[in-house]
């Protein structure tokens, strides 16, 4: 399949690109400053010009999204703002101008996460942002087939637990090999309309 990653530089994008691509994918990679592609998603305008250079996919996946962490008292509107604009807005709209670029039995992969079922401090933005995320796609589904939507919702990575595990105590983990697995199921399975929730680890 010819697929499309976004966010393919990141540490969940790289090791989603890596599992595609050992499965014989041709990964078309694009980044905000690396990649094969460069795009901000967060700019319908560049989105478009994103499609209009990648030519038809069979698949759109997403690994990208950036929401602010902070207690909802230091919380401003404009914070808000920038978690819908950045990880909602900007996925939504890989798919409203997606839809014509995919081919007809094709599919797109979003991100969430935990948080839109396992809340922690801090984290009301990203809540919002992935509970949102999740919603629109069980929506979508219903519309767009035959072509497919479904969301990959992790927990926190194994491999970022140095840096994270203060916000997510006594939360487990789980493995990017895990995670890459769900995009895999995802993209060359035949279910649309999923939440793949990874909590165990």
């Amino acid at each position: 399949m010819k697929i499309l990653l976004i966010g393919a530089t990141g540490t969940l994008g790289t090791a989603v690109h890596r599992e595609l691509a050992v499965r014989g994918h041709d990964v078309i990679t694009v980044g905000r400053t690396a990649g094969d592609l460069r795009c901000d998603i967060t700019d319908p305008s560049r989105v478009a010009e994103l499609y209009r250079r990648s030519g038809r996919v069979d698949a759109v996946v997403s690994a990208a999204g950036d929401v602010p962490y902070r207690p909802v008292a230091d919380m401003t509107a404009e914070d808000y703002q920038a978690a819908f604009t950045g990880k909602v807005a900007a996925q939504i709209e890989l798919v409203r101008q997606g839809l014509p670029h995919v081919a007809e039995r094709g599919s797109f992969t979003l991100i969430t996460g935990i948080l839109a079922r396992e809340p922690i401090p801090t984290g009301t933005a990203a809540s919002m942002a992935n509970g949102a995320l999740e919603a629109f796609v069980r929506a979508a589904a219903i519309e767009i087939a035959p072509q497919r939507i479904n969301a990959v919702s992790p927990n926190v990575f194994t491999e970022s637990l140095t840096d994270y595990a203060g916000h997510f105590p006594g939360m487990g983990s789980v493995d990017l090999a895990q995670v890459a697995q769900a995009y895999v199921r995802s993209v060359e399975g035949g279910q649309t309309g999923r939440i793949y929730a990874l909590q165990e680890g």
